[in-house]
């Protein structure tokens, strides 16, 4: 019977092919023929080596590319003749506007000129006098080619050498050249002398030779001296290559303007502020910037040699100061003929156009919140730029939100008020090191402060005051380092209701993760991203976060855990982010992410401080569950207590996986399909938390009396999804809905669930949020 069914399957799909073949043809105008393709095949002739790459790129030569095929049909082309009717219908219009396609026809093939391309990209790759040849299938309403291409055995290099001449340009080309990734025993590639000419050109540019350009070389291959297909290469510069393109270039004066304005300066020189440090000029009409400080951010100086990488860099710290919107450093020719003839002379200018010193940014948010609460909410910022002339930025901000819970119910009078201040002054330097001790990015100084206060009706206040001193800095294009030696957090939980006393006491590991007052330590993190490099088909990012806190305090405190009088926390925490990016056409990407986080409580701590718990669930984690709403483990409230879903439910291992196929719609809008599974656990015995009863002979604990826990993957929660982005200049508004279809807080024998169908838990969870989740 199962064989019969896959007989009839198999008959059915080839009638539906030929019936599709049958109406795509009737289509086709008298006197044409719809081009299917063409077929490619390399003959050698000899010991020709190996050429599968070269078969690759002499296919993507063949011109024009046929309409697409699906399963031996052709739908985007069946759509579009549908479409080209007198009535053709909206969906038609549709499925011919989203996947039409234009017919290819016989008539646009010109074989003998894919023939001539053939030819010279087997030239342009060292296999001379190859040859070409192509051959026309014609049937009643379909046509294609074959064509054949024979290879001769290559030509490769045997010595590579600069043209000796008394030009100083020559000397540095031989330096330059013996570091050229060309070498014996290579075949002849065209692209591959452009690549070395790039090379030499970029090398000049850092050497001085400030009018240098790669089109003023020219490689001359001589095969005079060989039998067996050799050549030797000879590099030089162009005849007819002007004068000052042979010559290095100093940079005699360094003029800076660290006021000027895009409309142009309207004071006379004579009336401006003009000030000299280190040779360098620093002309202002209004006392902007202090020179002694912008003098440091420069790292070339008068009577360097002309260095195109170092002037780029040095436009970038500019950048990186945060009180400019506009850098531009300008070169200008002094002398070209100087009197030992063998350089020239360049004059810096440096223009550097302010940001507004001032700014007030106002935001209004509405808040809705997976446990209900739903609120208005107020954020104001302040900034200061270039505070105290040196690139200092001072911004203030106040937050003030009101929450309300709108479910009835037991939790129907709950509410939440939230406020806070905060301050960062950023220094544009290491204090106490010098920018110069940074070449590629000067690091920034931060020191924050600030104070919030969250008050729960009914339950409790909790007001917190916070402090950090650190530095943050890129080492290279895609390294960011951010180190804060000193950090510092207080807290106190106030006015306890009696209902939330009895929840802390029921519960001893949330109990004690408040009463963990201090926290103080160091904070490391490190990131490697290369997402921003659009020409990576294959980017990487990767970042780790190492938060160390209490040590020193159990040095000072004589053993009794304690400062001024409250605990104070000791851990270890580290989590670890890694995400690849798969792109193709620059539109469509798939993006896989895995994410693991672990905190240690040890010393006077047994439990990490609530803040610092890890968390799971919500639109930047798995997103088929509320926002913290997972775990632990396999962790569920009493279906009658209300009270404990109030809480967010965390734990001091987390785990995470997502995949999401991300892809265009139109325009601005942007499609995906995502899968996300993980959890939070808790590495230790917590027998006091509560479980829910029909659970109660299974664990939350991913190690238990120290051993590991075997059956850990059960407790995996896992949704499926889709979601639509409006990204308008990267600047990106998501909504994704999502189902789960594993829920680790049912019964072991009961956790799969048909996603958006099934009737295990919330069947749908619409995220709104700001930004992509990865």
């Amino acid at each position: 019977m199962k064989n019969q069914l896959i007989k009839y399957l198999f008959f059915g799909l080839m009638a539906i092919t030929l019936l599709h073949s049958c109406s795509i043809q009737k289509f086709i105008p008298e006197g044409e023929r719809l081009y299917t393709g063409a077929e490619l095949n390399l003959e050698k002739e000899g010991d020709v080596g190996q050429v599968k790459d070269v078969k690759v790129e002499l296919t993507s030569l063949i011109e024009p590319n046929p309409n697409t095929t699906f399963l031996g049909m052709k739908p985007g082309l069946f759509f579009h003749y549908k479409a080209q009717r007198e009535k053709p219908g909206f969906i038609y219009r549709f499925l011919n506007k989203s996947f039409g396609e234009e017919p290819v026809y016989f008539s646009e093939v010109n074989p003998e000129r894919v023939e001539e391309l053939i030819l010279n990209r087997l030239d342009n790759n060292g296999f001379f006098y190859s040859k070409a040849s192509s051959e026309t299938i014609l049937k009643k309403k379909r046509a294609s080619v074959n064509y054949t291409a024979t290879v001769e055995v290559p030509y490769t290099l045997e010595n590579y050498q600069v043209d000796k001449d008394s030009l100083p340009i020559y000397e540095e080309l031989t330096d330059i050249a013996k570091e050229s990734p060309l070498s014996k025993d290579d075949r002849f590639d065209l692209d591959l002398l452009k690549a070395e000419r790039e090379r030499l050109d970029f090398n000049l540019k850092q050497r001085g030779y400030y009018n240098s350009n790669a089109n003023l070389f020219i490689f001359e291959a001589d095969t005079n001296q060989y039998k067996n297909r050799k050549f030797d290469l000879f590099l030089r510069l162009k005849k007819k290559a002007p004068k000052k393109t042979a010559i290095p270039y100093t940079i005699d004066s360094i003029t800076v303007y660290p006021n000027y304005s895009i409309e142009g300066d309207t004071l006379p020189l004579s009336k401006q502020n003009i000030t000299t440090i280190n040779g360098t000029d620093f002309i202002q009409n209004e006392y902007y910037f202090k020179p002694e400080l912008l003098e440091t951010y420069m790292l070339f100086k008068e009577g360097d040699l002309y260095n195109a990488n170092t002037s780029k860099i040095t436009s970038n710290r500019l950048s990186s100061l945060g009180s400019y919107k506009y850098v531009n450093i300008q070169y200008r020719e002094l002398d070209t003929t100087m009197a030992n003839g063998k350089g020239g002379s360049l004059a810096a200018d440096i223009y550097l156009a302010p940001l507004t010193k001032r700014s007030l940014r106002a935001e209004i948010q509405a808040v809705t919140k997976s446990n209900g609460f739903t609120g208005p909410g107020l954020l104001l910022t302040y900034s200061n730029r270039n505070l105290f002339h040196g690139g200092e930025t001072l911004s203030l901000s106040t937050h003030f939100s009101y929450e309300s819970q709108l479910s009835s119910g037991d939790n129907s009078n709950l509410s939440s008020i939230a406020w806070g201040v905060k301050g960062d002054l950023i220094f544009p330097r290491s204090i106490p090191f010098s920018p110069r001790n940074f070449r590629y990015s000067v690091p920034k100084t931060k020191i924050s402060a600030g104070v919030d206060y969250l008050r729960r009706s009914q339950l409790f206040t909790l007001s917190s005051i916070n402090g950090s001193f650190g530095y943050t800095w890129k080492e290279n294009r895609y390294v960011y380092h951010q180190l804060d030696p000193i950090s510092l957090n207080y807290s106190r939980l106030s006015n306890v209701t009696d209902e939330f006393q009895q929840i802390l006491d029921d519960n001893p590991f949330l109990q004690r993760s408040f009463e963990q007052r201090f926290i103080a330590g160091l904070l490391y993190g490190f990131t490697y991203d290369e997402v921003s490099d659009i020409d990576k088909e294959y980017p990487i990012f990767f970042s780790t976060n190492i938060d160390l806190a209490g040590n020193l305090f159990s040095l000072i405190d004589g053993g009794s855990g304690t400062i001024l009088g409250s605990e104070y926390a000791q851990y270890a925490k580290m989590d670890v982010d890694f995400r690849f990016y798969l792109r193709w056409d620059r539109e469509q990407t798939l993006v896989s992410r895995v994410y693991a986080g672990w905190g240690v409580p040890y010393g006077n701590s047994e439990t990490l401080p609530f803040v610092k718990q890890f968390f799971s669930g919500g639109p930047y984690s798995v997103r088929a569950f509320d926002i913290r709403s997972l775990g632990p483990g396999n962790f569920n409230a009493v279906a009658d207590d209300s009270s404990t879903d109030y809480f967010d439910r965390s734990g001091n291992l987390k785990l995470e996986a997502n995949l999401e196929y991300r892809f265009p719609i139109f325009s601005y809008l942007k499609g995906a399909f995502f899968v996300d599974a993980g959890n939070v656990w808790l590495t230790g015995n917590y027998d006091e938390l509560e479980n829910d009863q029909q659970n109660s002979t299974s664990s939350n604990s991913l190690f238990t009396d120290g051993k590991f826990e075997s059956d850990w993957l059960n407790e995996v929660a896992a949704g499926f999804g889709f979601g639509l982005r409006v990204d308008i200049q990267n600047f990106v508004i998501r909504f994704d809905l999502a189902s789960p279809f594993r829920v680790p807080s049912r019964p072991e024998n009961d956790r799969w669930n048909v996603p958006f169908f099934g009737n295990k838990g919330n069947n749908a969870t619409l995220n709104f949020a700001i930004g992509y989740p990865f």
